[in-house]
């Protein structure tokens, strides 16, 4: 990934109340072609592929028999083929979880990485700057693609489904265009977006990270999941746990937001608490600089994550007070 400025806060400014440039060259892709694509990807995900037209796409997840997350993705589908983004260093692993299941089908799974450049707009002006320099207005519906031209290359704008908090469109370009497509969007007035405002503004938005608040180890219904669910398609591995919790039972803990009144930054593994009792642990922390203060994303104890409910975490080796927040937090 390209290296950005060295002012986070103008960074995260820049989307919040104009356009930010993110490089996601970082994330994985897998082609999925063949007559039976669709239908082999609907057997599978958790979401409706089957009935996307060319030009749609969702948010999806592929699950184990036991409801847990294996793989966080993207699904774009084009006219001849299906886009699958993988979270980093994923699309080896996503492509062997996909083929257990590829029997008789005529489906044709590659890593394709290499071959593809990815950047993502965001901020208010993200779809003004992406239609200035292609001609083309994206589409309005969240994961939905369009061919366009953009500096004398072919690219696919993709509008994003709100990862940072903002208006967002993705700009896919084969690898070899990427230098003249980063140059044309930053001279267009795309700010790049570094680390540390990027994760601000994921956290912020209660965006998942894939290995911290969403994984194998977390069964889909403890976090926001409708996003990443149909409840009207066949079936999926892992669809009767979800169902069944969704109707007869519930889970023992929750994905929220903690607001830390402190001005220590909790780390990655830091437990929440309430008295004495462990009730959670931080899977993600920030200094949000909406709310000019810490905030963390945790996996907290059903009976402790009703928002606003008062809270301890426990940061070098002490206990700071927080608060459970809904997400995403309010700005």
């Amino acid at each position: 990934m390209t290296s950005a400025t060295t002012d986070p806060r103008a960074d995260y400014l820049a989307v919040r109340g104009g356009v930010g440039l993110i490089d996601r060259r970082d994330l994985g892709v897998v082609e999925v072609s063949g007559r039976d694509r669709a239908s082999f990807l609907n057997a599978l995900l958790s979401n409706d592929i089957k009935s996307l037209a060319a030009g749609q796409g969702c948010a999806a997840t592929l699950l184990d028999v036991h409801g847990k997350v294996q793989a966080l993705l993207l699904v774009w589908a084009l006219e001849d083929r299906v886009l699958l983004i993988t979270p980093p260093g994923l699309a080896a692993d996503t492509i062997e979880r996909l083929d257990h299941y590829l029997f008789s089908e005529k489906v044709s799974l590659a890593d394709v990485t290499a071959e593809w450049a990815l950047f993502m707009l965001a901020g208010p002006n993200a779809s003004d700057v992406a239609e200035r320099l292609s001609q083309t207005r994206p589409a309005a519906a969240p994961w939905s693609n369009v061919a366009a031209t953009l500096d004398g290359a072919a690219v696919r704008l993709v509008t994003g489904g709100g990862e940072m908090g903002a208006d967002e469109v993705w700009v896919a370009a084969a690898a070899a265009a990427a230098s003249s497509i980063l140059s044309a969007l930053m001279a267009a007035g795309a700010r790049l977006v570094g680390a540390e405002a990027l994760e601000s503004l994921r956290v912020e938005a209660g965006t998942m990270r894939f290995g911290f608040e969403i994984g194998p180890a977390v069964l889909l219904p403890e976090v926001p999941s409708e996003h990443l669910l149909s409840h009207s398609k066949g079936c999926y591995p892992g669809q009767e746990v979800v169902v069944r919790i969704r109707d007869r039972g519930h889970v023992n803990r929750h994905l929220r937001g903690l607001v830390v009144d402190a001005d220590a930054v909790p780390q990655q593994g830091d437990e929440v608490v309430a008295g004495d009792a462990v009730i959670g642990v931080v899977t993600s922390a920030t200094r949000s600089f909406g709310l000019e203060r810490p905030i963390a994303l945790a996996m907290v104890r059903r009976e402790h994550a009703e928002p606003g409910t008062a809270v301890g975490v426990r940061v070098g080796g002490r206990v700071v007070p927080a608060t459970v927040s809904a997400l995403p937090f309010a700005r």
